[in-house]
């Protein structure tokens, strides 16, 4: 059920209304995933996607039918790693051998983990993990042997991380090992993504070449949740951001939350997203490189909505106090323009490098850093997507729109009247459940007769008689 809140959020949010309802009714996939075909291994596999992650499990099952599967058994396993070093109420005796060797796992008929807490998450995966084994034995030998490589990789990292943890000071110290531990976390994720893409013939082979395409697909993403979740992570005694960094602007970790630190705390924060921004001309890059629209859109949903969060985080100083999240009707929109090709993409990312421009200041120590950092975004996608053409500056010179302004002014057009028919709509709404309101109070008895005789004599106030009766009383 709709809350009060929200009917009054999205009556003054039109836009954003319209970007859900948008998104909802007119958004279709590309590949539908076939339930009368499947396993019962593999729809309980697709359940655990579901009750691990809503984001990634609704663009992983609009993939194309030859990299569904894969990529699930492909999340599901990284998943089950995590939820082990996640664990703290495991000791490192246990769980060190237990990521070292969890490639070795996927090969075992019929292995489950049950020595999480009960509290964890997502134990349950790990208790029935014998469905993924079963679904990963019946993969492609090819698609099997890049998730078991990226699963040792990935493991043995966490491993020295855990062991790093409890025989020393598990904190970021530089920004090298911040993004060695990026790196573990996501950039790998991105080469076993992308080691499928290419096996499938959906990606370029020259993305295997350059390996820091993908690395910085899962840096970006990586560092952009690290910054959101700084408070998050601090009071759950995890620091992330590299001491190299921070240092710069207090003495002491907990200072960014005080608020006596606050002006420091947001020049640390713009630094952190200036780290973050370094990555954003390889993503463009990466997506380009891309060969199929649903594994195009898997890719670039997450990279659009990272932009964004970076924005909304950019000197923001919520994000010490609390999660900070882009809007559901702006995660709409971003969803609904990253799922048609590159070049409305890097509108995207040239619409928000523009609004973190626009937010950056003189007083922050990295300014000209972070303007130069937008400027190249956009610089790099003028060089792919010039905004500008012979044929168009002419017909700028005469007056003349061009077929693409002719188009965008349409579209505006076409906006701007579903924004006034969204407004409409909602005032429709809002006066319809009032004459409710109304008739219910009427049917139980309310004088609306005496009410608004009052109102009309100017008596704005209850008469001082009801008070004085009430006091008898």
């Amino acid at each position: 059920m709709v809350s009060p809140l929200s009917v009054i959020y999205y009556t003054f949010h039109p836009n954003e209304l319209r970007n859900i309802l948008q998104w909802k009714v007119w958004h279709n996939p590309v590949h539908e995933r076939n339930v009368a075909n499947e396993t019962e291994t593999q729809k309980t596999c697709f359940k655990f996607l579901d009750l691990t992650s809503r984001s990634f499990s609704a663009v992983i099952k609009e993939l194309h039918p030859e990299l569904l599967l894969p990529v699930c058994i492909f999340y599901l396993t990284l998943r089950g790693l995590d939820t082990i070093e996640d664990d703290t109420s495991i000791p490192l005796e246990t769980k060190e051998p237990l990521l070292r060797n969890f490639k070795d796992f996927l090969e075992q008929d019929g292995w489950n983990f049950t020595g999480n807490r009960p509290e964890e998450k997502d134990r349950e995966l790990l208790v029935q993990f014998h469905n993924v084994v079963t679904e990963f034995k019946n993969m492609k030998p090819a698609y099997q042997a890049i998730v078991k490589d990226i699963t040792d990789k990935m493991g043995n990292g966490m491993a020295d991380y855990c062991r790093k943890a409890a025989l020393d000071d598990a904190s970021v110290k530089t920004t090298v090992e911040y993004d060695l531990y990026c790196y573990y976390v996501a950039g790998l994720v991105g080469e076993g993504l992308t080691r499928l893409f290419v096996e499938a013939e959906f990606g370029n082979p020259a993305l295997l070449k350059r390996s820091q395409l993908h690395k910085s697909m899962g840096l970006f993403l990586q560092k952009t949740n690290i910054i959101r979740d700084v408070r998050e992570d601090n009071d759950d005694q995890r620091r992330f951001w590299p001491k190299e960094i921070w240092s710069k602007h207090v003495n002491d970790f907990d200072d960014l939350f005080k608020p006596e630190h606050r002006e420091a705390a947001l020049n640390c924060s713009s630094e952190m997203v200036l780290n973050a921004l370094e990555h954003s001309e390889d993503c463009l890059f990466y997506l380009a490189g891309l060969r199929e629209q649903s594994v195009f859109n898997f890719c670039a949903i997450p990279q659009s909505m990272a932009i964004a969060t970076l924005e909304k985080c950019f000197r923001n100083p919520a994000i010490f106090e609390r999660n900070v999240k882009i809007t559901k009707g702006d995660a709409c929109e971003l969803m609904s323009k990253s799922t048609q090709n590159l070049r409305i993409v890097c509108e995207v990312f040239r619409r928000y490098a523009r609004k973190i421009h626009a937010k950056n200041t003189p007083k922050d120590p990295n300014f000209l850093k972070i303007s130069m950092a937008c400027g190249r975004i956009e610089k790099f996608i003028e060089t792919i997507f010039p905004s500008q053409n012979a044929q168009d500056a002419k017909l700028l010179v005469k007056g003349e729109l061009s077929e693409a302004d002719q188009k965008k002014a349409q579209e505006e057009a076409e906006t701007r009247q579903d924004l006034y028919f969204m407004m409409c709509l909602m005032g429709t709404i809002v006066l319809v459940i009032s004459v409710m309101m109304f008739g219910v109070a009427w049917y139980f008895g309310a004088r609306f007769d005496l009410a608004f005789k009052e109102l009309l004599n100017g008596n704005f106030q209850k008469p001082a008689h009801i008070g004085e009766v009430r006091d008898e009383l």
